[in-house]
């Protein structure tokens, strides 16, 4: 047996499905035997109340049918027992049973049997008192100084005190800023009540300013006016915890102090008389119960608290002492004195284990046996220990947890693009204002091999594409099965989308011998979706305002071979202009070059340029690899388009700025909304009239200005959104241009998309510019530095929003011209490496002295071509 397991004393099962709580267990001499040892005293929620006198004949004996002295159904759910001096005119014990409506206080006493069958044990009715409010808990102490008889309180759900003086009704309190009832408890020695409220404070409340108070059944009547009569609740002092309350109890194990114990959801608290900590202790663990007793160590005070890992820890203050396993999680813990047995910890579950247990340590009968002794072979071992350490480094080269081969073995997720639209659209709640949306098929196939359990598949495009199923949750699949679904994508937001994918994933779980519930795993698929979903073939547009120009290494291809879909084929190969005209309005021209090997995209939109840019150069690539062409290239000559890159930048910073101002308006109106709603309160529930004095024209013009700021501020949140979508578009053409410009291989392209593509969602908390600018000035210190005193600077390791976009737009130009001096982009900090480098292709090195000429230029008038030089526009008189 283990030391750490709790010695099963005494144990017994209550009833058949019954349920208890924390105050359904108590312990006490009941029935004033007068030797001192204590009986169980147990209520549950089925009414039942027994009485237990725990005798074994040799520890860990179940429970005889002696032991049980008294069990009785009260007909009512029975929330909590205590014992105390509760009669009057006698100091003798007696127990108060606490039902929801109803306080019943009996006397136990038993009667000398002369048969074998024992003693006989019954209760007596000595007076009940019939509750006009719903009771939750209750406590019971010398209130006020009384000397020989114990008062009672009880707290009912709505936030009443309840005071009985014995047989008779004292008065009630309401507790002030009440929500929901807490533990409540009494000391005696500052004659006060402490509870925790919903606030997460703990509360003292003296017994005289209760019994001085105004009287709770006047409440309802005046409570907006002052009373002369009483004086108004004032609690004598309150401990913010910062967590709801398990349970509180009130030690005082000798004359000079007394402590409050306070069992928080993660921390334990023991609070001097006038609510100051003594200490307090943060558990690993979620407790349950607990209960303080004496310490044999002077000054000290043990605690012994229970958590849901059916563990109780025994802490001498805060140092954990013991700690012991019981075979149930318990709701209520006591330390009783059963024979001579002191120190017994009786435990109750919430499904009725009663135990009575107590710690120490059993002789163990167990004896190792001996080794067999005999030679040791080193040479084997060191050949053992070179095939383990092999195996090792094979497994930890293996990047992922499973290897490729049975993931694929398990689960494949396939999906596949219809290469047509649909011929009747499944588009529903569009934004867009076109005459028609088209939208296109997707079927995703889930085939598996083995058994899966849980299966679940969802569907990922990003805004404004939307899809119109995004869930779907199948059956457990048989080995060598497969589900197949069929969904469409579509264009719902009425803005172009930044990309043309999307990404299917499947959650499931693979049960396994040691693991029924099965081991989970996620199998994904991407695929993507064609132009024609966004865009329609339109006339060729001579005139633009935004012109790129893509260079190759190969002879222009024909449209009517790169784009069969947009080119009509009557025009054959003739045609060199092509025109896509977006769902949304704007028009984008492809133009190809007779003479040279170039390509033009124009628009007048920089941000539609991208998805077109982005096609070209996948189809060119697509093309060149079926006629097994390796050496096909993309390169870009002209300048990058910082300006209208930035003014971008700043209309979605201007828009979070106006969300920004939105939100303290809305919460500005808010609080004088509901000032005014208190102060109409007020009026209509004075007895005397009064005249509103224009409150309610107030309150209705306060009304319309929130109403009004909630639609303004929905506005201001759609025109984020696109603005948001708009810049992740220019952001992807700007990452291309810069790629293709310094030819940067497919790491370097990763690192930028990382930086200046770090969120899928924009958000107050965390925007784009903080969070690009925080990348980028990180590049700047490491691989793109130009010093060591770069390097040494410490970036800011909080991100907030900045008050305008100068330094994010002045970092980017200042990344660009590092790039173009022939900059690394790397994650590794040897700057003086990557400086040394020079790009593919050669880049003319900027001289030191043309870099600080540059930092006099604005930001916005900066340009950067493909040769590394800084272009100044002169601006016209």
């Amino acid at each position: 047996m283990s030391l750490f397991k709790a010695r099963d004393w005494w144990s017994t099962v209550l009833g058949e499905k019954e349920e208890f709580d924390q105050g359904c267990l108590c312990v006490a001499d009941v029935d004033n035997s007068g030797s001192g040892q204590d009986k169980v005293i147990v209520g549950s929620y089925m009414g039942y109340l027994r009485i237990f006198n725990p005798h074994p004949v040799k520890p860990g004996d179940e429970a005889q049918a002696e032991d049980l002295l008294l069990e009785v159904q009260l007909r009512e759910p029975i929330l909590q027992v205590e014992v105390g001096k509760f009669v009057s005119g006698t100091e003798v014990l007696h127990l108060a049973v606490l039902h929801c409506r109803k306080l019943c206080v009996y006397a136990v006493s038993g009667t000398l049997g002369n048969v074998e069958h024992g003693n006989q044990y019954q209760i007596k009715l000595m007076y009940e008192h019939n509750l006009q409010r719903t009771a939750y808990n209750m406590t019971y102490g010398p209130f006020g100084g009384v000397k020989g008889r114990d008062l009672i309180c009880i707290q009912s759900m709505d936030g009443m005190l309840m005071l009985f003086e014995q047989e008779s009704y004292a008065f009630g309190r309401f507790l002030p800023g009440f929500l929901l009832p807490g533990p409540l408890t009494y000391s005696s020695r500052t004659d006060s009540f402490i509870t925790v409220s919903s606030c997460q404070q703990v509360e003292s409340y003296k017994y005289q300013v209760l019994a001085f108070a105004t009287d709770a059944d006047e409440r309802q009547e005046t409570e907006q006016q002052k009373l002369s009569s009483g004086k108004r609740l004032v609690v004598d002092w309150v401990l913010n915890i910062g967590e709801q309350a398990l349970d509180i109890r009130v030690a005082s194990f000798n004359h000079g102090v007394s402590s409050v114990f306070v069992l928080g959801e993660r921390n334990f608290f023991c609070l001097k008389d006038n609510g100051q900590i003594r200490f307090m202790k943060k558990l690993d663990y979620s407790p349950s119960c607990f209960i303080p007793y004496c310490s044999v160590q002077e000054g000290t005070i043990n605690t012994l608290i229970g958590n849901h890992s059916k563990m109780l820890n025994v802490y001498q203050d805060v140092k954990l002492k013991w700690a012991t396993q019981v075979p149930h999680v318990p709701v209520s813990v006591k330390v009783a004195n059963f024979q001579d047995l002191k120190g017994v910890i009786v435990t109750l579950s919430d499904d009725g284990h009663l135990q009575c247990s107590y710690l120490g340590t059993d002789p163990s009968l167990f004896q190792a046996p001996k080794v067999d002794s005999r030679e040791i072979n080193y040479e084997e071992m060191n050949a053992e220990m070179k095939e383990l350490q092999k195996i090792i480094r094979e497994a930890t080269k293996t990047q992922d947890i499973l290897p490729e081969s049975e993931k694929q073995r398990d689960l494949t997720v396939t999906a596949e693009v219809a290469p047509d639209l649909d011929a009747e659209s499944q588009a529903i709640d569009s934004e867009v204002k076109a005459e028609a949306v088209p939208s296109v098929r997707v079927k995703i196939t889930i085939e598996t091999r083995v058994a899966v359990q849980k299966p679940s598949l969802a569907v990922c495009v990003q805004a404004p594409l939307a899809v119109t199923c995004d869930q779907f949750i199948f059956d457990d699949l048989e080995p060598d099965s497969s589900e197949t679904v069929v969904l469409s994508v579509f264009l719902k937001g009425n803005c172009p989308p930044s990309e043309l994918e999307g990404n299917c994933m499947v959650s499931y779980n693979i049960p396994t011998e040691l693991n029924p519930e099965g081991i989970p795993r996620v199998a994904q698929c991407p695929f993507s979706l064609p132009l024609r979903l966004v865009c329609l073939p339109a006339q060729p547009s001579k005139a633009a305002t935004h012109k790129l120009t893509i260079d190759t290494n190969k002879p222009p291809v024909t449209f009517l071979t790169i784009f069969p879909d947009f080119v009509d084929p009557s025009e054959g190969d003739q045609a060199n202009a092509l025109g896509f005209q977006f769902l949304t309005g704007s028009k984008t021209t492809l133009l190809a070059s007779k003479t040279s090997q170039r390509y033009r995209i124009q628009s007048d939109q920089l941000e539609d340029l991208w998805l077109i840019v982005k096609e070209l150069t996948q189809r060119l690539e697509e093309h060149f690899k079926k006629q097994n062409c390796k050496d096909f290239a993309c390169t870009f000559s002209g300048s990058i388009p910082l300006q209208e890159y930035f003014e971008l930048i700043d209309r979605h910073f201007e828009l979070r700025l106006s969300a920004e101002k939105f939100q303290e308006l809305l919460s500005e109106r808010a609080v004088q909304f509901r000032a005014i709603e208190r102060r109409l309160l007020t009026r209509f529930k004075d007895k005397t009239p009064a005249p509103l004095q224009h409150l309610d024209t107030l309150l209705e013009g306060t009304f319309r200005e929130v109403i009004a700021l909630a639609d303004a501020a929905e506005e201001n949140q759609a025109n984020l959104f696109q603005a948001f979508t708009k810049l992740k578009s220019a952001t992807h053409l700007v990452i291309m241009l810069i790629s293709l410009w310094q030819k940067l291989s497919a790491d370097q392209v990763a690192i930028l998309e990382a930086t200046f593509l770090p969120l899928a969602e924009d958000t107050q908390e965390l925007g784009w510019e903080e969070t690009v600018d925080a990348a980028v000035s990180y590049l700047l210190r490491t691989c793109l530095s130009k010093s060591s005193k770069e390097q040494a600077l410490t970036l800011s390791s909080q991100l907030c929003m900045p008050k305008d976009t100068s330094r994010l737009k002045k970092n980017i130009t200042l990344f660009c011209d590092r790039l173009a001096k022939g900059g690394r982009l790397s994650l590794s900090t040897d700057s003086a490496t990557q400086q040394a480098a020079v790009m593919p292709g050669g880049c003319a090195t900027i001289p030191e002295s043309d870099l600080e000429e540059r930092a006099v230029i604005p930001a916005s008038t900066a340009t950067f071509s493909a040769h590394g030089q800084i272009t100044k526009q002169k601006s016209k008189p």
